[in-house]
């Protein structure tokens, strides 16, 4: 299990090339504050509820904003709660393992611990704020070994890969992530634990996709590898720099870039590295739409999650349509992006004409 990446040393521990005192010190800066915060919460919760409730009734009346800051005082509280006792059971967890000497049984009942913390979660999200999930092409996913590629639109898809993939069909996802995801000590623990990678967003380095690729190799059959091919979240403005960086050295690809409207342009590197490394991988589309508009705080107190319907359609692409050679396989991955685009944008002429009809 897991033999193919934990054989390469360059993608050990996420890699993450960091001294232990390292490790230690950016733990020290994030998980005290998270435990001062639950319990400033915590004391403080029953008079942010009264207030939440207050606000939401002005704004209510005033604005016709749906109830929300109750809500978020909750969801506050269950964050910082699942980030503080998931520290502990997986601080434990490393104790009964003799200090990481029981390598095998330490992932495993880690990753297992890890589908819990993520569907409580988004447990919590569906019953605060009525989130409902409806699912298409949910049998795409199995048999492994698949690359996951899927949309990033909100800071709330990032829980829908451990919800929809590795905690209902016992897929074994290995990840790969942003570095700066390492300030969250649930994700830095965990994810460094098992075979995932922090990858230095921008830097272009060859390292980088090398151990990219390393993170792929060996994948069995309950086993994936996932990426955002978009590499951050969607809005406008990113949209165009991106394509205005695309031109600048391809001008095929930049113009099919702007027939694509409502997604950032995939990234070639990240994912043609995937498919290097796990030669024998179908791959899985995960297209979703309801998050759009969701990319901060600030959209969520505005309303935008409550009673929200989100649409997932998951595909699967046989491998033997990946073609060999570079611009051959990025015109079959910006395919397989517009398929995307054109199903979001069939979802925001229905949504558009919901309210009409």
């Amino acid at each position: 299990m897991w033999a193919g990446p934990w054989q390469d040393g360059r993608v050990q521990r996420g890699g993450v090339d960091e001294t232990r005192a390292e490790t230690v010190l950016r733990r020290l800066r994030t998980i005290p504050p998270l435990v001062l915060a639950l319990l400033l919460v915590t004391a403080l919760l029953p008079a942010l509820l009264v207030v939440g409730l207050v606000i939401d009734l002005v704004r209510r009346v005033a604005f016709g904003v749906p109830p929300t800051a109750a809500r978020l005082a909750l969801f506050l509280w269950v964050y910082l709660a699942a980030e503080v006792v998931g520290v502990a059971v997986l601080a434990a967890v490393w104790v009964a393992s003799l200090g990481g000497r029981r390598r095998a049984w330490l992932r495993d009942v880690t990753w297992r611990f890890q589908q819990l913390w993520a569907g409580a979660l988004l447990g919590a999200v569906g019953v605060l704020f009525g989130l409902r999930l409806e699912l298409e092409g949910d049998e795409a996913v199995t048999p492994g070994p698949v690359i996951v590629l899927i949309r990033h639109a909100s800071i709330v898809d990032n829980l829908l890969p451990a919800n929809l993939v590795a905690r209902p069909h016992r897929i074994r996802l290995r990840y790969v992530l942003k570095r700066e995801l390492l300030a969250d000590p649930c994700l830095d623990v965990a994810g460094r634990r098992l075979p995932n990678y922090f990858v230095r967003r921008g830097t272009g380095e060859a390292d980088e996709v090398g151990r990219v690729r390393a993170l792929a190799h060996g994948l069995g059959t309950d086993e994936g590898v996932l990426i955002y091919p978009e590499g951050t979240r969607f809005t406008p403005e990113r949209r165009a720099r991106a394509i205005a960086r695309i031109a600048e050295r391809d001008a095929h690809l930049a113009a099919r870039a702007e027939r694509i409207r409502h997604l950032l342009p995939p990234r070639l590197g990240g994912v043609g590295a995937l498919l290097d490394g796990a030669p024998d991988a179908d791959i899985v589309v995960i297209a979703h739409h309801g998050f759009d508009g969701l990319r901060l705080i600030s959209d969520i107190w505005n309303g935008g999650l409550v009673g929200l319907v989100v649409r997932v359609r998951m595909t699967r692409v046989a491998r033997s349509t990946v073609p060999e050679g570079a611009a051959a396989r990025a015109d079959w991955l910006y395919d397989l992006w517009q398929d995307v685009d054109d199903w979001l944008e069939q979802r925001f002429a229905e949504a558009v004409a919901g309210p009409a009809a």
